[in-house]
């Protein structure tokens, strides 16, 4: 795992001194602590030129792996992150049709790769990866991204010259960099808690999407950009269905993700598994110890809040496995980790998970280097909650409009309910006042943070003209569009797994695990565990009000009972408690501060009425407020702050 930054220039583009690319290499040196590397195209050999930066995390071919590496006569160099899980496998092939190798490491498949095919070669790549590679014959710059999106690679074109990074931080350490906030981006962002690809929370900076590759031509200054990859939730159920019976086949399930597990085994350095005694990361272990020779090594981590601890799953899995399991308590503290957290997603990103993921990645890098862990499994199988209502909503819009028109009466929404927003009454209450919407609409709502009935209130006025009526659903609304699924339940899962899965769940993962040079592998994320789950029907995901049917019933012999049949639980920190108690000073100072309401993004008495209905526990606001906190923190990090400095510590 590493960082890579860099740039492509025309004739006319500035060149990147070397000075400044060494700038933004540093800067990523928690992702890449053990090596480093620079290369400068040749200017005699064309028009326009490239240079390659380069932090390395040695995993593979430790004495072998430096970059940026190139082929045998020079004329392509490569600047990669990530791993390519079969590279053992193309080695061979590539080798029978005339590459000559120097190297063991799987870099140097991605040139020869590219070398025999050109844009095509990451149809022939099973990993995680974004990569730059200087084509000097054709004078061009090729950038690609895996298929779920699991490594990032951010880019900005402006005059004749294109850079790009594995952060964002990267590009701006670039002097004179622009860091103008762009008004979508925080409509995004304020809805979803993060800021979906393409954009970036600057305006003219980009994220390059998952499954897509991009070229820049060195002599035109052209950018073209366009996808390679998407998963098949549309096509007719073929290789995931037994052809006699035309049911799920389970032994196919098996082998496909045991094979994804065994790939992902591949290191020379030590490794273990993320084991926090749910049904994914406990099948992922198990399959790691069927396949090891030795104890696999299994971290957890628990807290003195009995409702955010899952050490006694966790402890009963690894026990049931048989793994050297680790497990740690912390009392997670958000004034410790925030400058961290603030520095290292270096856009605004709210999932408040962030904080345990970056405590049990630090916890780990103490005893592993690369972690397997079971992301991905819940968007796959249908493992949330959140799709039951889904479900249930489905069939009441079925139903004839005499039936449906009583459950979306107002009337309703008059009943009292408990003051805690998460009673029962307010649930029901919540579910029954969306179903008047429309599918697409509801389930946004539904996942939103501030939702189309609170944006408008938060936004200030002109904050709200600059959105030139800019509505904060609409990466969510474009993905149902992109998902044609007939089942809407399936295709809402198809929706979160091209929006809330790369976006949220393995932006928070890599960057957490990155910021202490740790590599996570999801074997969940192999695209061809992906393509046979978009192939199952959702009957055999979602049976009874269960999710992960298939799931628990094909891998059965490795879940102790009580996790096969445990309440979901999520990944969390107090965050209401926070905000009452030893954050509320902190919550108060920052966001009533006169700086923070003066801003111009948010109504400043939107922001007093919610601190004042969670402080006095009229409401929990505790998400909203999170993001607030978090977006306001980012500003004075990134915008009010233009050294961009390295992380406190």
């Amino acid at each position: 795992m590493c960082g890579i930054t860099g740039a492509c220039w025309t004739a006319d583009g500035e060149p990147l001194s070397t000075e400044i690319l060494k700038r933004m290499t540093d800067v990523l040196v928690h992702r890449g602590p053990d090596d480093a590397g620079f290369y400068f195209s040749d200017s005699s050999k064309g028009p326009g030129g490239s240079a390659l930066g380069f932090r390395r995390l040695s995993i593979i071919d430790l004495a072998g792996g430096h970059q940026p590496l190139s082929n045998e006569d020079g004329t392509v160099w490569i600047a990669f992150n990530g791993e390519i899980y079969n590279y053992k496998e193309l080695q061979p092939e590539l080798e029978s049709l005339g590459h000559r190798f120097h190297t063991a490491s799987d870099t140097e498949c991605i040139v020869h790769a590219y070398e025999q095919w050109g844009r095509d070669c990451v149809q022939h790549l099973r990993g995680m990866f974004a990569f730059v590679i200087w084509d000097q014959r054709e004078r061009r710059l090729f950038l690609a991204r895996d298929r779920m999106g699991q490594k990032p690679l951010v880019y900005r074109l402006s005059g004749g010259r294109l850079v790009f990074a594995s952060e964002l931080k990267a590009l701006l350490q670039i002097p004179g960099a622009p860091r103008e906030v762009d008004p979508q981006a925080v409509a995004d962002f304020v809805a979803l808690q993060y800021v979906p690809h393409p954009r970036t929370m600057l305006s003219g900076y980009h994220k390059l999407p998952p499954a897509h590759w991009a070229e820049f031509n060195a002599v035109t200054g052209d950018l073209l950009v366009r996808q390679y990859w998407q998963a098949p939730y549309a096509r007719p159920v073929q290789t995931a269905l037994s052809a006699s019976t035309r049911t799920p086949d389970p032994a196919n399930l098996r082998q496909t993700l045991t094979d994804a597990v065994r790939l992902r085994m591949r290191s020379d350095v030590p490794f273990g598994a993320f084991l926090s005694g749910g049904v994914d990361s406990t099948i992922i272990t198990g399959l790691m110890q069927q396949q090891s020779a030795q104890k696999v090594k299994t971290f957890s981590i628990g807290f003195s809040v009995k409702q955010f601890d899952e050490r006694s799953y966790a402890r009963e899995a690894a026990a049931k496995l048989g793994t050297d399991h680790h497990e740690f308590v912390v009392d997670p503290s958000a004034i410790e980790m925030l400058p961290r957290l603030t520095w290292h997603y270096d856009e605004p990103f709210a999932d408040s998970s962030a904080i345990p993921t970056m405590y049990l990645s630090q916890m780990t890098r103490q005893h592993v280097t690369v972690a397997l862990t079971g992301d991905g499994g819940d968007e796959l199988f249908a493992g949330y909650d959140r799709y039951r209502a889904v479900q249930l909503a489905a069939k009441i819009d079925r139903l004839p409009w005499l039936l449906r028109a009583p459950l979306t009466s107002p009337l309703w929404q008059r009943l009292p309910a408990s003051v805690r927003q998460k009673s029962r009454m307010r649930r029901v209450k919540r579910f029954l006042a969306a179903l008047g919407q429309s599918p697409q609409r509801r389930y946004s709502n539904w996942i939103s943070i501030f939702d189309d009935s609170r944006r408008p209130t938060l936004f200030s006025a002109d904050f709200r003209q600059s959105l030139k009526g800019y509505d904060g659903a609409s990466f969510i609304l474009d993905a149902y569009q992109n998902c044609t699924e007939a089942d809407f339940v399936q295709r809402t899962t198809c929706v979160d797994v091209e929006s809330y899965l790369p976006c949220d769940i393995l932006t928070k993962v890599d960057i957490a695990s990155m910021a202490f040079s740790l590599e996570a592998r999801s074997p969940f994320m192999d695209h061809l565990v992906v393509e046979l789950a978009a192939r199952l029907p959702m009957s055999s995901k979602l049976q009874g009000g269960k999710g992960k049917r298939i799931l628990i019933d094909t891998f059965r012999d490795l879940l102790p009972e009580s996790i096969q049949t445990r309440p979901k639980m999520g990944f969390g920190v107090p965050l209401d408690h926070w905000f009452r108690n030893e954050l509320r000073e902190m919550l108060t100072d920052t966001l009533l501060d006169s700086k923070t309401l003066s801003r111009g993004y948010f109504d400043p008495a939107a922001i007093r009425r919610l601190v004042e209905e969670h402080s006095s526990s009229q409401w929990d606001h505790s998400s909203r407020l999170w993001l607030l906190l978090v977006f306001e923190l980012w500003h004075r990090r990134f915008i009010d702050d233009t050294t961009a400095a390295s992380p406190t510590r």
